[in-house]
């Protein structure tokens, strides 16, 4: 049997600044790791469009954190999250089963995809 592992996907503010982005990405990666979690992969989503209209946003930039651990990372990370006046929404969901593999989808940026040559 696999070892469950947990999912939080969270929405920023779409007017923050890419640099800003980063800080909040690495903040929260962080977060998990020094409440004894460990972080399996963090993929930034991008900027997408909102279902319904969030504190006057119709846009947000989504970031998925999947880690791990005994459950003792979630509090800490989000209270962060409540915390934070840039995360307009979160949700941590304990997933069972094995992790799928990273995929890119198309408009979104992941970490550990290559940089490809431009042609011109």
């Amino acid at each position: 049997m696999t070892q469950p592992y947990y999912e939080t996907m969270y929405i920023l503010r779409p007017d923050i600044p890419e640099e800003e982005v980063e800080t909040h990405v690495a903040k929260y990666r962080d977060l998990v790791t020094e409440s004894g979690g460990e972080v399996l992969d963090c993929q930034m989503r991008g900027k997408r469009r909102l279902a319904y209209s969030i504190a006057k946003h119709r846009e947000g930039i989504y970031v998925q954190l999947n880690h791990n651990g005994d459950g003792q990372q979630v509090g800490p990370l989000e209270r962060a999250m409540r915390l934070s006046e840039d995360v307009i929404r979160y949700l941590t969901v304990k997933q069972d089963g094995p992790m799928p593999a990273p995929r890119t989808l198309p408009g979104a940026s992941t970490e550990a995809a290559p940089m490809e040559p431009a042609t011109v």
